[in-house]
């Protein structure tokens, strides 16, 4: 679809968030002729420091918008005129979702809806070289038994406020493609993990807690199972499908690395056992069962063959791997682990852009 080596500028939501920031950093990095306009709330997830390594790049701008505020994005449309927008803001966290399901509804759903508005409006009929890029999850299929895996053609069936509002999101880019003649991708990834990832989220938050000495709270009995991606891979895989992905597709990104969560968790006590010369069963003896949440999902498994047949794209390391450098990057990177988890990273917001 795209020719990477003409001038482009491209609008990537949530830019200063987990897969975000790895996304901006690829792009800005790989492509000097495209203009990457960072666009982040920079609500509790989202962090410029994530960025540091790319902020004084001439192809990179960061804007401080809100995507529920349609005016603020119709006059970042005005000022950039985007050729394409790289949707990944929103509120992703499953157990935030169920206090607070409205805070979803309105980012998720309004929010994605003022995005599709604003190219609608911006590019008309004038959609060649255009394109929307939603990226979505394996939740919103809902869950799954023993056996089979989540292909682009599973029917929805989300139970979480949380994929709820995603699977909303997904439908309402389809029927703008449908009714408007928008040209767009879904892609609908798995779990990610890796380095920037804000330490609410499974594999951050039990390193921190490991690193600290402090309880490991599993769900239920842990034999909940999920498939995990790094997140590097991820955002190679974002960069295909923005630009060789067909108009109208859904591609379905997954790690082929299904992990039942205790299964998950003891492997990681045993690495960082290793890497903080503790000994062995030190970590896992900080596990501790809890009350499982309500509408839990059992199993998700992404069959990601299509976007290995048409597009080449396959996972580059093991989840051994991907784990070992995702727990020595956190281990290197102390300060940001204490910064992020205690907030004063909005200090370095209000340092770099007042």
């Amino acid at each position: 679809m795209e020719n990477p080596t003409e001038n482009k500028t491209i609008i990537v939501t949530g830019g200063a968030g987990f897969i975000g920031s790895h996304v901006v950093r690829l792009m800005v990095n790989k492509y000097p002729n495209y203009h990457i306009v960072n666009l982040d709330a920079l609500t509790y997830a989202g962090n410029l420091e994530n960025l540091r390594d790319i902020e004084e790049k001439p192809n990179y701008t960061f804007e401080k918008a809100d995507i529920t505020e349609p005016e603020a994005i119709r006059e970042i449309f005005i000022r950039y005129k985007p050729d394409g927008v790289i949707h990944l803001a929103a509120e992703s966290h499953v157990d935030r979702s169920i206090k607070d399901p409205l805070a979803f509804v309105n980012t998720n759903v309004l929010g994605t809806i003022h995005l599709l508005n604003a190219c609608r409006e911006f590019w008309g009929n004038e959609t060649h070289g255009k394109r929307f890029y939603h990226i979505s999850t394996d939740e919103v299929y809902g869950t799954l038994g023993e056996d089979g895996l989540f292909t682009e053609e599973t029917p929805y069936d989300p139970n979480s406020p949380y994929s709820a509002s995603k699977a909303s999101s997904d439908h309402f880019v389809r029927a703008y493609g449908e009714t408007y003649g928008l040209p767009y991708v879904i892609t609908n990834c798995s779990n990610n993990y890796g380095s920037f990832q804000f330490p609410e989220k499974l594999i951050p938050l039990f390193i921190n807690n490991i690193i600290n000495e402090k309880p490991l709270p599993v769900y239920g009995d842990g034999n909940y199972t999920r498939d995990w991606l790094f997140v590097e891979d991820h955002a190679i895989a974002i960069d295909l499908v923005y630009h060789l992905g067909q108009n109208g597709e859904t591609y379905n990104i997954g790690g082929f690395n299904e992990w039942k969560n205790i299964d998950l968790v003891k492997v990681l006590c045993s690495l960082m056992d290793q890497k903080l010369n503790r000994s062995p069963g030190t970590s896992e003896n900080l596990i501790t069962y809890v009350k499982d949440r309500p509408g839990h999902d059992k199993r998700y498994a992404i069959d990601a063959s299509k976007i290995n047949r048409e597009l080449g794209w396959k996972p580059s390391v093991t989840f051994e791997e991907g784990l070992a450098k995702t727990i020595d990057w956190y281990l290197n990177n102390g300060d940001w682990l204490k910064n992020v988890t205690s907030g004063n990273y909005r200090d370095y917001y209000k340092k770099m852009y007042g």
